[in-house]
């Protein structure tokens, strides 16, 4: 008898606390970032953070004050021209991250390289938003000022936030230099590429597309000894105009040497095709 693997759903309780303590996490995590890496480094990356950097610099004022004072307006409008759709956890973020900001603020900069500044903070921003967005939260600020521009001109999301985004990296190349403002692209790509990291995941599994002769020992074997699913899918050949089975069969990285050698071992001349499976959400891997 085959296994079930994961496990059982969690009450909603649960659930819902452990998506509070993935946005209070994640908020602290981007706030101590911003302190030690970005804020003394000048790396003005975007967001309300980039402008709370950049009018640091400038008159002194206090970063956490500003976030406050940007992103509490910028919720309420957000609930205004968008609707309550935003909810309790992503005002929850929009009112800690700068309070953690406010505590953390005496803390010595981790380093005053502004390149190590710009890869670090964009580490810590990228891991911290992509904890609150598995909170089902976001911490607001510029993201819904893209949302209001979306919804009443018609330009993409997408597009909104690069040009928010753009104009706070301009902003920092005029006010400081050049230099810095390249430095804060740099972390804004790497805040974007750590955050998909988060989501998706560091272990990719591997979809397997098989074509052979000898079906059932192959579909028999990937259920039995391998213990993974598979999907049957009518094929026909482009050539032959012969009927082909073909199995699909999603497994980890550890078990795709176990199902080379399976299918090998049954069928040496059979067709595979290997793919990456960037997120595969189902019983055996994450839960949906």
């Amino acid at each position: 008898m085959r296994k079930r693997r994961g496990m059982a759903y969690s009450h909603p309780v649960v659930n819902k606390l452990i998506e509070i303590g993935y946005v209070l996490l994640g908020s602290a995590i981007v706030a101590v970032a911003f302190n030690v890496f970005l804020l003394p480094n000048k790396i003005a990356s975007g967001g309300v953070s980039g402008i709370s950097t950049i009018l640091h610099a400038l008159a002194g004022w206090e970063p956490a004050y500003v976030q406050w004072a940007f992103n509490v307006p910028l919720f309420i409008a957000g609930l205004i021209f968008l609707g309550a759709q935003f909810g309790a956890k992503t005002l929850l973020g929009t009112i800690f991250l700068p309070f953690v900001v406010f505590l953390t603020s005496h803390w010595e900069p981790w380093t005053t390289d502004p390149l190590l500044g710009a890869l670090f903070g964009g580490i810590g921003v990228g891991l911290g938003l992509g904890v609150v967005f598995r909170g089902r939260a976001s911490t607001g600020g510029t993201d819904l000022a893209a949302q209001i521009i979306n919804k009443y001109t018609g330009f993409s999301l997408g597009t909104c936030v690069a040009i928010i985004d753009g104009l706070i990296v301009l902003s920092a190349a005029i006010f400081f230099d050049i230099e810095l403002g390249l430095y804060a692209l740099i972390a804004l790509y790497v805040t974007s590429k750590t955050i998909d990291l988060v989501q998706v995941g560091i272990g990719r599994s591997k979809m397997a597309m098989v074509i052979t002769a000898h079906e059932a020992e192959v579909r028999n074997g990937i259920i039995h000894e391998i213990d993974r699913g598979v999907t049957k899918l009518s094929g026909t050949g482009g050539y032959t105009d012969d009927e082909r089975p073909v199995l699909m069969c999603v497994v980890d990285q550890t078990e795709f040497i176990k199902l080379k050698q399976l299918v090998k071992g049954i069928d040496p001349n059979a067709f595979v095709v290997v793919m990456d499976a960037s997120e595969v959400l189902g019983e055996g891997f994450k839960r949906v």
